[in-house]
């Protein structure tokens, strides 16, 4: 078998078995594609590698000056690999059991503050070139605030998940898990607004002899819906048309905001789990960590007699 072959077994024997995502998939795909072209440039291949093939290759990987999260995350792709061809027999040993990863930085996630969100909802209102435009646009922002969703789950929501004027949404998340998160009274009012201006679009592609759209965010892309990169850029814009820097906006800063908001209002660690589709609380413990990092910088910029040591 090829190398190739083997990521494809992989990947395949991953997705039936451990129903991981399709964006995991390609990571998977990606990191092992990149290890067996190095492999190729040594003349071996997965089948012979040993394990001072793999840590030579992880100090390549530092070499080129990748973060440790992307070595750490290739690490355990290529041990992950060698697992699978272990148990299948291909591999009479896993020659990257015993190598230590260089672990992840547990950065704190950049987050935004109230404010700063209030003054992207209030100017999305207006931004965009049509009113279509326009009130897609407050409709991404206002779900995607009210609801923590990941981008991919926001940009892909089918139309069909929204009619009715629900309360609570249905998402399908990570691995296809399906969780239910409730939506403000803003978020509904804004979905209302969209959906109308939607059916009017799609009549008229209906009249046109073109395919209605089953996603609530259409485009004519090979996805049906509107990409990440695309909405991504739509953020970034927004920032700099509110005053907001644009370096701490992103579609993922605004979940960070909508868990750490929540937590500074009073919610407790298990419902923002659940809303955020975490499978373990400890990834949502992180933003205890914000909370406490925010409130620190309160007290030392207003504090008084914080002021009065720094006059000193």
């Amino acid at each position: 078998m090829s190398d190739l072959n083997w990521i494809s077994a992989f990947i395949e024997a991953q997705a039936a078995e451990l129903d991981i995502a399709h964006n995991t998939q390609l990571a998977y795909a990606r990191d092992l594609k990149d290890f067996a072209n190095w492999l190729e440039r040594q003349h071996s291949q997965f089948k012979i590698a040993s394990r001072s093939d793999v840590e030579d290759y992880l100090i390549d990987c530092d070499a080129q000056g990748l973060s440790q999260s992307t070595r750490a995350r290739r690490l355990s792709a290529i041990k992950q690999l060698y697992r699978f061809a272990f148990e299948e027999g291909w591999r009479s040993e896993n020659p990257a059991i015993q190598i230590k990863g260089p672990g992840r930085n547990k950065r704190l996630p950049k987050t935004l503050s109230e404010a700063d969100v209030d003054r992207l909802l209030q100017t999305v209102r207006s931004f965009g070139r049509s009113e279509a435009d326009r009130v897609r646009n407050t409709c991404l922002l206002e779900v995607l605030y009210a609801t923590g969703m990941r981008v991919t789950e926001l940009v892909s929501l089918p139309i069909a998940a929204v009619r009715g004027n629900p309360k609570m949404l249905l998402i399908r998340g990570k691995g296809d898990k399906e969780r239910m998160v409730p939506l403000t009274g803003t978020a509904r009012q804004a979905l209302a607004d969209w959906i109308k201006l939607w059916d009017q679009q799609q009549d008229k592609a209906r009249e046109n002899g073109r395919p209605v759209s089953r996603f609530l965010f259409p485009s004519g892309g090979k996805t049906g819906y509107l990409t990440r990169t695309r909405f991504y850029l739509l953020i970034k814009d927004l920032a700099v048309a509110a005053g907001v820097s644009p370096n701490l906006v992103t579609p993922h800063t605004l979940r960070h905001a909508f868990a750490t908001h929540l937590l500074a209002n009073g919610a407790d660690l298990r419902s923002i789990q659940a809303l955020l589709g975490h499978a373990d609380v400890g990834t949502t413990e992180i933003y205890t960590h914000v909370l406490e990092e925010r409130l620190k910088d309160l007290v030392l910029t207003h504090h008084p007699l914080a002021q009065d040591s720094d006059s000193a």
